[in-house]
Formats: structure tokens, C-alpha cells, sequence
């Protein structure tokens, strides 16, 4: 009975995700035979690959329920692992001066993205989605914050299709940010941390500059994810909905957010033996492929022909100034 209810549903996704993610390794290591070194990482492979199956053959309603148990579940579960491979002394000693920054960088973000929105005519409740979605965290900010301002399906719908898309093409576009500025790689995981829209998008631009990046640039990502609920009470407040709306702890604390900050906390003080950070380091890393794998065939890349001109340009230049900022904080705080 458990079998049929809950996992049987979930078998083709997770097959076809696994399925993706084993290619991704294969070109990789393909990379390494014929190329002498890998210029692009299985992660970022995953996503592309996963981006062509979806929008190539699309994607079968019986595949649904497994690509986002692994986009979810399965990342959720990887960053918690991640957390293992983080100390607090590998972070340096940007400390609250970081953390300062962050919350600068999304609140500024946030008041000019609105304002573009507005200058290019979107209507106030699309211009809130896509500055939401642009500082914060993408679709999940998008799908957090469409309530509480009575945003219309059609904005929800045209703010997420964009916001997809765009954030998977950044993510290829990153390193080459990362080679031209000549960038360290604490420095780059901080750009990262502070401009990719969605969680599993910094692992994937990350990976290349090598493990401190990846660690810094989750990290400040994560701190922009805790932004969400601090952000959305506001937004209730503003509307005249705070009596109205209830922030799940779940959104405003995601569990693997906790998580995350538990396993730093426990390799900062040494409760970690040493002999299991290695396979949980290698989980991590899997699991992560697997997550890319069922990102990128969640993407539907022609969904990007179905949205406005003024979506676009908002967005576009809304991550233009995201970027902006992140080079002003580095030059800052470095």
C-alpha cells in the first residue's frame, strides 16, 4: 500500500532524472578522454541536458511527480549535506559585515526592480513578482509573494516562465564573469551567492572555481533565501494584509535551511567525526547531479516566446542591476 501511494507515482521521474544525470557524468567524462580536462562540469551538463529533453519532447504528466521530487526533495536533502563541508572558519572573516550586505543588496534590489517594472509599464503586482523573484530567490519568492499582493494567474505564470529561463542561461554565462574579473574564489561565490536567483542555480555556477566557492556562494544564498519572510511580512503590512496572511514556517524557515546551519554548526565544533565528511561530501555532490538533472527538465525553454517584451526587459535589466550591486559589495568588503 505505501509502495503504490507514495513511491510508485514518483519511479518514471526519478528513472528519467537518473537517467539525465548519468549522461551528464558520461559527457563529462568524455571531456576529460578527448579534451585532456573538463571545461564544463556534470552540473551545469545536467541542466543543459535536462533543458533539451523538456524542451524538446516535452515532459509526460507520468514523469511529473518524480522530476520534482528529485528538484526538491532531493536538493533539499543535498544542501542539508552539504552543510558538512563548511566550517565557519572557511568562511573567513567577513562575519556581520557580509551578512550586512546581503540585506542591503536585497532590499535595494528589490526598490529598483520595482521601480523598472513600473517605468516600462507592468502593472504593480508583476513588477513586486519579478523584483521578488530577481532578489531573492526566484520562483519560489515568486510563488510566496503572488498571495499575499493578489497577484493574477497570468502575472504568477509570466514572471515564473522568464524567471526560469533566464536564470539557467545566467548560470552558464557566470564563469565567464568569474575568468574575466579574475575573480577568487571566495570572492566569486560571494558574486554568486548574491546574484544567482535559485539555490541549486549557485551550486551549478559555482562548481567550476572549486569547493570554497561552492561553500561561500550557498552560504550568502542561503542568508538571501531568509530574506523571503521578513520580506513578505512587509509586503502584508503594506497591503493592509497582515492579519490576513499566515507566513507557513516552512516559507519563511525552510527545514533544509536549518539543516544547512546544524551541519556547519556541528563541523565548526567538531561533533563531525572526520571519517564520515568524505561519503557525505560524495552524497552531496550526487545528489546535487540528480537535482540539476530534474531542474533542467523543468525548464521548457520556448516557454520564454509566450511572455511579454516588458517582462523581459524588466527582468533582464533587473538582473543587470543585481549584478551591479554584487560588484559593488566585493569591492567593499574586499
Amino acid at each position: 500500500m505505501f509502495f503504490n501511494a507514495r513511491i510508485k507515482p514518483v519511479l518514471p521521474g526519478l528513472m528519467l532524472t537518473l537517467l539525465v544525470a548519468f549522461v551528464a557524468k558520461l559527457a563529462e567524462h568524455a571531456e576529460h578522454v578527448f579534451m585532456g580536462r573538463g571545461w564544463v562540469e556534470s552540473l551545469v551538463f545536467a541542466i543543459l541536458i535536462g533543458v533539451l529533453v523538456r524542451s524538446i519532447f516535452g515532459l509526460a504528466p507520468v514523469f511529473c511527480a518524480g522530476v520534482q521530487f528529485c528538484a526538491k526533495t532531493v536538493l533539499e536533502v543535498a544542501i542539508v549535506l552539504l552543510g558538512a563541508s563548511i566550517s565557519a572558519q572557511a568562511i573567513g572573516n567577513a562575519g556581520g559585515g557580509l551578512i550586512a550586505a546581503i540585506i542591503a543588496t536585497v532590499c535595494i534590489s528589490l526598490f529598483v526592480s520595482f521601480h523598472i517594472g513600473r517605468a516600462l509599464g507592468l502593472s504593480k503586482q508583476l513588477s513586486m513578482l519579478v523584483a521578488c523573484g530577481n532578489s531573492i530567490c526566484g520562483n519560489s519568492a515568486i510563488a510566496a509573494t503572488a498571495p499575499v499582493i493578489s497577484a493574477k494567474s497570468d502575472d504568477v505564470a509570466a514572471s515564473i516562465a522568464f524567471t526560469a529561463v533566464l536564470g539557467v542561461l545566467f548560470v552558464f554565462a557566470l564563469p565567464l564573469v568569474h575568468v574575466a574579473l579574475g575573480l577568487s574564489p571566495a570572492q566569486y561565490g560571494i558574486f554568486s551567492g548574491l546574484t544567482v536567483y535559485a539555490v541549486p542555480q549557485v551550486l551549478a555556477a559555482t562548481a567550476p572555481a572549486g569547493a570554497l566557492a561552492v561553500q561561500v556562494g550557498t552560504l550568502v544564498k542561503l542568508i538571501r533565501v531568509l530574506m523571503l519572510g521578513p520580506v513578505i511580512f512587509t509586503l502584508a503590512l503594506i497591503g493592509g494584509r497582515a492579519r490576513e496572511t499566515k507566513l507557513p514556517i516552512a516559507q519563511v524557515v525552510p527545514w533544509f535551511i536549518i539543516g544547512f546551519i546544524v551541519m556547519m554548526a556541528f563541523r565548526s565544533f567538531g561533533i563531525l567525526p572526520d571519517i564520515a565528511l568524505a561519503p557525505m561530501r560524495t552524497a552531496s555532490s550526487f545528489l546535487t547531479i540528480l537535482a540539476m538533472a530534474a531542474l533542467g527538465l523543468s525548464v521548457d525553454i520556448r516557454s520564454v516566446m509566450h511572455v511579454g517584451g516588458r517582462v523581459i526587459a524588466t527582468a533582464i535589466l533587473s538582473l543587470l542591476v543585481l549584478c551591479t550591486l554584487g560588484l559593488l559589495v566585493l569591492i567593499i568588503l574586499t
